[in-house]
């Protein structure tokens, strides 16, 4: 995936500079640029944006909650997976914990997935960061929490959506120390033999290997989502 870098517009910023950061949006949110088939559905959204009547936030929101986006990240998903995009997508992150993870499944199934994407462009963290004028990116934090947080954040920035499937998000299998990388995810710590192989691309389903309580406590909320 392309990096973005911090762009920023302001009220004097010219037209050139504002086709330039719709281009990085594209990027951030939708991983690609559109299709001509897609553009006369952005006409208006993007005119607007050019004339400097809405900003990034908005056109983020609007674009996010467009059947285009829904249909690529959401439809084609497991919950816990879209979660991880938007988090990608709109707060250049991942997931930092099952707690987080948790809490935003708890919207996205009481709320839909309409109130899901609006509380996170709406969020404290995406003012603090991004405001209402400056595209999205990767914030490559200079300390992290764990391990894993760095693993995973630096996993999620460099890879294409679905590259490593459309179900299992990589907060949980990393904590459940399997490797995803080509579709199937195996228990990196077992013998040849005895990997368990279990498809990133099908419904999870709790697996029969023996695991510590945190394997199983994962495993028992992939099969209940």
């Amino acid at each position: 995936m392309e990096m973005i870098q911090p762009t920023v517009l302001t009220r004097e910023s010219s037209k050139a500079e504002r086709r330039q950061a719709l281009r990085q949006i594209y990027i951030q949110a939708l991983e690609r640029q559109l299709y001509e088939s897609e553009k006369e559905k952005f006409a208006q959204l993007e005119k607007d944006f050019l004339r400097g009547k809405i900003g990034v936030r908005r056109f983020l929101k609007e674009l996010a909650h467009s059947n285009l986006y829904l249909d690529t990240f959401y439809y084609s998903t497991s919950n816990p997976k879209f979660i991880e995009t938007c988090f990608k997508h709109f707060l250049g992150r991942s997931i930092r914990d099952n707690d987080e993870m948790r809490f935003y499944i708890n919207v996205l199934s009481q709320s839909g997935v309409y109130h899901l994407i609006t509380s996170i462009l709406d969020s404290e963290e995406y003012r603090k960061y991004f405001g209402c004028f400056t595209v999205p990116y990767y914030r490559e934090n200079k300390c992290h929490e764990t391990p894993n947080e760095y693993l995973e954040n630096t996993v999620i920035q460099h890879e294409h959506f679905g590259q490593r499937g459309w179900s299992l998000p990589t907060l949980y299998w990393h904590q459940l120390g399997m490797n995803c990388d080509g579709g199937i995810c195996l228990y990196i710590d077992d013998e040849p033999s005895e990997k368990p192989q279990y498809s990133i691309n099908a419904p999870a389903e709790a697996p029969s290997h023996p695991r510590d309580e945190l394997q199983e406590e994962l495993m028992e909320l992939l099969g209940a989502l």
